[in-house]
């Protein structure tokens, strides 16, 4: 799906600026286009086709659905529409914004968000070269529970208080919109009423965030690699309790995919690393990186960054441990 953007990175860093594969300037360079024009297109892309759906579609039924008696099918159908898109961290951006314009739930936005930089199909066909069916299965079922206990908390704590303020007005406008739906016939849009709305919508929504992609993005590529494999197994290697929490604080400062950071993830077990602990630094460098979290600010007001914040490196701790303890069986 996304080898374009793989083939534009390659022609514009090997060809044009002539810098080696080899090199770390070039894998930086290569990273830093890469992702970034990767996400542009997904901004404005999927703002758009979210909006035009949401003019041309009764999308406040599907938000009712999702948010009354139904929520907990809310949470889990968040979950796995996370686990089965192939967008990292930063790529699920847009689609959080988009969910919130159209007035999902924060619980259940948050539920999609956690857990589609954890899983994606080529992840999971990768770990089970790697480890089995069995890791892979449990692996799967702990990164959709992140995901739906972390969509459960945000909404027990009213988590929508704490957006900022052009995506808690977006919010609180598609629920005004639900409600005066209810009492009044909805009007059909024309086609170009609806492609101007959706078109405002995604020039609205990149106007914001478009230079906070290039600095998380570029603060990912330039940590990117320079963490050497050998000296995290070195030092983590031994199973002690504090290994795990010191492993996702180490796996902050970095960047990747699911998809990138398996032959990390094989490397560091190859070389020592027991399992739990792999998983924790994996798992902390795919969904908990600064360059997330940069994006994320645009969205959302300090305290609810910092509530995703700690709960993610919790659940990350308790999932090392965890699977630490099970890696006998499993």
């Amino acid at each position: 799906m996304f080898e374009v953007f793989t083939q534009f990175a390659d022609w514009l860093t090997y060809s044009v600026f002539s810098l080696s594969p080899e090199s770390k300037l070039g894998d930086a360079v290569h990273f830093f286009i890469e992702d970034v024009s990767k996400i542009y297109v997904l901004l404005v892309v999927m703002i758009y086709v979210i909006a035009l759906l949401r003019a041309s579609l009764n999308v406040e039924r599907v938000r009712d659905y999702l948010a009354g008696k139904h929520k907990g099918v809310g949470y889990v159908l968040g979950s796995a529409f996370g686990a089965i898109t192939p967008f990292c961290s930063c790529s699920s951006i847009p689609v959080f914004l988009g969910f919130t314009s159209a007035g999902i739930p924060v619980g259940i936005t948050m539920a999609f968000l956690l857990t589609s930089p954890l899983i994606n199909e080529v992840a999971v066909l990768l770990l089970m070269s790697l480890l089995g069916w069995k890791f892979t299965l449990v692996y799967v079922a702990i990164g959709m529970l992140v995901g739906i206990l972390g969509g459960v908390f945000l909404d027990f704590i009213k988590a929508e208080r704490w957006l900022q303020d052009f995506a808690a007005k977006a919010l609180k406008n598609a629920h005004n919109s639900t409600v005066a739906a209810t009492s009044a016939t909805p009007q059909k849009m024309t086609f170009s009423a609806r492609h101007q709305f959706a078109k405002d919508e995604a020039v609205e929504i990149f106007g914001r965030v478009w230079k906070w992609v290039i600095i998380g993005v570029g603060l990912g590529a330039a940590l990117h690699g320079f963490v050497p494999d050998g000296w995290i197994a070195q030092h983590l290697g031994d199973g002690q309790w504090w290994s795990v929490p010191a492993a996702v604080l180490l796996g902050i400062p970095l960047y990747s995919n699911a998809t990138g950071v398996i032959p990390v993830m094989e490397s560091l077990i190859v070389n020592g690393l027991p399992i739990g602990t792999t998983l924790a630094f994996c798992m902390s460098t795919v969904a908990a990186s600064f360059p997330e979290f940069i994006l994320l600010k645009q969205v959302m007001q300090w305290r609810l960054l910092v509530t995703v914040f700690l709960m993610l490196l919790v659940s990350f701790t308790l999932v090392g441990w965890l699977f630490n303890a099970l890696s006998i069986y499993i």
